[in-house]
């Protein structure tokens, strides 16, 4: 990979950020992380990597990324895909309306711009589902426009080298990380201010348990000579987490089991599932299972499990139902072929069901 020198552009700066500027630079000449979507000037694929690495580690977000580059090489093939074979793709992620508004702005790029994407930070931050993280990133990424990116990773370096008590999750508080991250850029190498200031934030200030004491930061960072790492940085907000009780009725009918599409604007929307129902609490009473036209008695418990989301935990019990037992079956309800399921998007913790051993003798054998 190429190697720039280190002075010829951050000599350029004023003297207080001089300092800071270099010694991340020199930091990360020697620990720069080699990626498929930091050597392209494609913004496509700029823009294919953000959004997927959005509220997901690089690990698990590799993965996602070759897959959808081989099912989709250009913004045309993502645009002319079917939604379900998008959600397919993703399948796992998570977040759904991230995939959702990918599908969505590919359309845009490919029939209002022609495929190509916005060469201005302004007409990027018009595409659906792109911010001003994301705006930034492909600006500076693809166009080497002066665009500085904050996100999580930027907010905790600035931070803790700065000493920054500012609340990030505040108006006020954003700006002025805003403000401090652009002061800091070189204007003509923002791809590669960028880049390293995240991959830092990546690999050696992390969120919990920073490498402190092997980082080439301890003379000018704030946190560290205060005692203040755990500290930084600030948010304002608690997130409160709410738990939801789901209830999924397998209902087998010969080597066909039926399903659901989830159409409200809820979490998982597009995604299928098996027919269920809500509740407030761990266990379904009798009563709010007779939606089916069966008695209580009539269902089997056979698994459950739980997903934690950003803002929700998720409680899922699963019940196993014999089509028989139905009086009727609602219009909304498939009717699906035992070997042909696995072709239908589902929300993770419907494949934690999947994924049990009983479930795939269950699935190999198609038996009631």
């Amino acid at each position: 990979m190429k190697k720039w020198r280190l002075f010829t552009f951050t000599s350029m700066l004023p003297e207080s950020n001089y300092l800071f500027v270099h010694t991340l630079l020199s930091w990360h000449h020697e620990n720069d992380r080699q990626l498929p979507w930091k050597v392209s000037k494609d913004p496509y694929q700029i823009w294919l990597s953000e959004i997927i690495l959005q509220q997901t580690r690089v690990a698990q977000g590799l993965p996602y990324y070759e897959r959808f580059l081989q099912l989709f090489p250009t913004v045309f093939e993502l645009a002319a895909a079917d939604e379900s074979d998008v959600f397919k793709a993703w399948e796992g992620l998570g977040y759904y309306s991230r995939a959702r508004n990918l599908h969505h702005t590919a359309k845009e790029v490919a029939d209002i711009y022609s495929g190509e994407f916005p060469k201005t930070y302004e007409g990027l931050l018009s595409l659906k589902g792109i911010g001003p993280y994301t705006a930034a990133a492909i600006a500076s990424f693809a166009y080497e426009l002066p665009r500085a990116v904050l996100d999580g990773n930027v907010f905790r370096v600035l931070s803790r080298v700065f000493g920054i008590e500012q609340a990030i999750d505040l108006p006020e508080g954003k700006k002025s990380f805003q403000k401090l991250a652009g002061s800091l850029l070189p204007s003509e190498h923002a791809s590669q201010f960028n880049q390293a200031i995240m991959d830092f934030g990546a690999l050696q200030c992390v969120p919990q348990n920073p490498n402190c004491p092997d980082c080439n930061m301890q003379s000018i960072c704030m946190a560290y000579q205060t005692g203040r790492v755990k500290e930084l940085p600030v948010k304002a907000k608690r997130l409160v987490k709410q738990s939801r009780y789901f209830h999924f009725f397998e209902v087998i009918d010969g080597g066909h089991v039926w399903i659901e599409k989830r159409i409200a604007k809820d979490i998982w929307q597009g995604l299928y599932q098996y027919p269920h129902i809500e509740s407030t609490d761990p266990l379904p009473d009798a009563g709010s299972v007779l939606w089916t036209g069966i008695n209580y008695q009539d269902i089997i418990p056979v698994f459950s499990t739980k997903q934690q989301l950003t803002h929700r935990t998720i409680y899922a019990a699963f019940y196993r139902l014999a089509r028989t037992r139905l009086k009727e079956i609602p219009d909304s309800w498939i009717k699906v072929e035992l070997s042909r399921l696995q072709e239908y998007p589902f929300p993770r913790i419907i494949h934690d069901y999947m994924n049990r051993k009983e479930w795939l003798l269950l699935f190999n054998s198609g038996e009631k």
